[in-house]
């Protein structure tokens, strides 16, 4: 079946966006406002797009007034914002967070976490969290009604428990958001498959072993 975007309203193409691009990682993006709240709220229009230096992208859309949401307005006034990512035990108050808590209210105190401080930046990270990125703000961009926010990396928090032989992250499974509305996943079903190269490839199958006769 095709389906003509411009036939169909801006809901529906959300919803076909965000069930067909998925699972997504969720950004829970910790801010200050100028008069010191600190924000918090999940966003899943979020990725690592590069690493040297080491970038990654938040895509905020306009609020129900086509205004920018506290996020958005905190990120350009301060130049800085924390990714936490969620896992499993910290999914109820992410959940909490996406409501529509007005700007004097922090979505941290409502959800009985706490901050913690972070080292580059003066945002807080959630003390709560298993690992935490701060970043710089390096620019944004309009896209209609969303905002695209490029951040660069500048620290890394990592549970020490995650942390393998050289830098291996192990055992982290991050919750992924797949589909509108409400519709979550678990990262804990893996599988590792070797890459394989061109020599490899251009061989063909390896030739089974060969055994002696009886």
């Amino acid at each position: 079946m095709q389906i003509d975007p411009l036939r169909h309203t801006k809901a529906d193409n959300y919803k076909l966006l965000t069930n067909l691009v998925a699972p997504r990682p969720i950004a829970w993006i910790s801010s200050r406002n100028p008069d010191g709240v600190v924000n918090l709220a999940p966003f899943s229009f979020f990725n690592a797009v590069g690493s040297d230096p080491l970038y990654l992208i938040v895509s905020i859309g306009d609020n129900d007034a086509g205004g920018p949401k506290d996020t958005a307005r905190n990120i350009r006034a301060s130049g800085e914002f924390v990714v936490n990512l969620v896992t499993e035990e910290l999914f109820d108050a992410m959940n909490l967070s996406a409501a529509d808590f007005p700007p004097e209210q922090s979505e941290l105190e409502a959800a009985h976490l706490h901050a913690a401080p972070s080292v580059r930046i003066g945002a807080p990270r959630v003390a709560e969290a298993q690992a935490s990125l701060e970043c710089k703000l390096h620019s944004a961009q309009s896209l209609g009604a969303n905002t695209l926010f490029i951040g660069e990396v500048v620290m890394f928090h990592v549970a020490d428990h995650l942390l393998g032989p050289r830098l291996h992250i192990e055992n982290f499974a991050p919750i992924g958001r797949l589909g509108s509305p409400s519709v979550y996943c678990r990262t804990t079903d893996r599988f590792d498959v070797a890459r394989i190269s061109y020599e490899q490839w251009r061989r063909g199958p390896a030739e089974p072993p060969v055994t002696a006769a009886d």
